[in-house]
């Protein structure tokens, strides 16, 4: 490993969602305050949507870390369940047993009273759903249901959703219609600009104890996020194969050569010369569609 040539104590582009290197980027801080305020406010359900490598897990775990004692948090990292298997989830997390074979009826007025009593002790719940569009659209009909139970004043259980933009298309499908409407909070998180990615690869760096000069060239550094497209997993992906490339020809500095090796290594980026030739083609496709239409209707006078 590249940890002792670089000087650096832990790895810094590990693809492993490890809330001690998460980066506030703007688009990150934002969703993170939509949520927050949601919390603060009562509002029964809140959604997260993003692309694939944006950063969602990461987020929902410092959220679950973040909340005020208070809130009892119940964490659904993979919601590909039945219903009952949801409630039987819910209640493991809040401490309540249940039978394996209680009817779904009967598990959902249990967790109502357990909320209930919850709420009397000063408590609060909040799930948050990761991957939340693989969950079946029965399942997410009864987290709806489950998201009903309230006071008066309050709700007794909030739900965070986070997912995939799939997760639109699916709550758009009529039968969920119901709880599309209980979403009174959204945001979409966007991948990093040209300067967050910069400053995501230094602050990473620097969690991972590095303190020397910049590891990577400018030039280094747009080849790589022009290829990620900002996408921090992918960025991971390219710096860290970056840089152990780096260390095995001996370098301690990143050029462009070193980037475009880890680019031809990963299939999930594309390379910049191949972006430039799509844009130049749509480019030149756009103009001679413009040409030929201008030449049809000076024909057609």
């Amino acid at each position: 490993m590249y940890l002792e040539h670089f000087r650096l104590t832990n790895p810094p582009f590990s693809l492993t969602p490890d809330t001690d290197f998460y980066f506030d980027a703007a688009t990150s801080r934002e969703a993170f305050n939509v949520v927050q305020v949601a919390l603060q406010q009562g509002e029964g359900i809140v959604k997260i949507v993003g692309e694939v490598g944006t950063g969602k897990t990461v987020m929902c775990r410092k959220l679950l870390n973040d909340l005020p004692a208070h809130m009892i948090t119940v964490y659904l990292p993979n919601p590909l369940m039945e219903p009952q298997q949801l409630y039987q989830a819910v209640a493991q997390e809040l401490d309540l047993n249940m039978a394996s074979g209680s009817a779904l009826n009967d598990l959902l007025e249990r967790l109502n009273r357990h909320l209930i009593a919850l709420s009397k002790e000063g408590f609060h719940v909040v799930v948050c759903v990761d991957e939340a569009q693989t969950m079946p659209t029965a399942t997410l009909e009864a987290l709806r249901l489950l998201s009903n139970v309230e006071t008066e004043k309050n709700k007794l259980l909030q739900i965070v959703l986070f997912g995939q933009p799939e997760l639109d298309e699916r709550l758009a499908e009529r039968e969920l219609r119901q709880l599309q409407q209980r979403i009174s909070f959204s945001y979409r998180l966007q991948p990093l600009d040209y300067a967050g990615c910069v400053g995501y690869i230094d602050h990473r760096l620097q969690k991972a104890g590095y303190l020397g000069k910049p590891l990577f060239s400018p030039q280094a550094l747009k080849v790589l996020y022009r290829s990620a497209q900002g996408i921090p997993r992918l960025i991971n992906i390219l710096a860290h194969k970056a840089l152990l490339a780096a260390y095995g020809r001996g370098e301690t500095y990143v050029r462009p050569p070193l980037i475009r090796a880890a680019i031809a290594d990963t299939e999930a980026v594309v390379p910049v010369f191949r972006l430039w030739m799509w844009t130049a083609g749509i480019l030149v496709l756009g103009l001679l569609c413009f040409c030929a239409g201008y030449m049809m209707n000076r024909w057609v006078v």
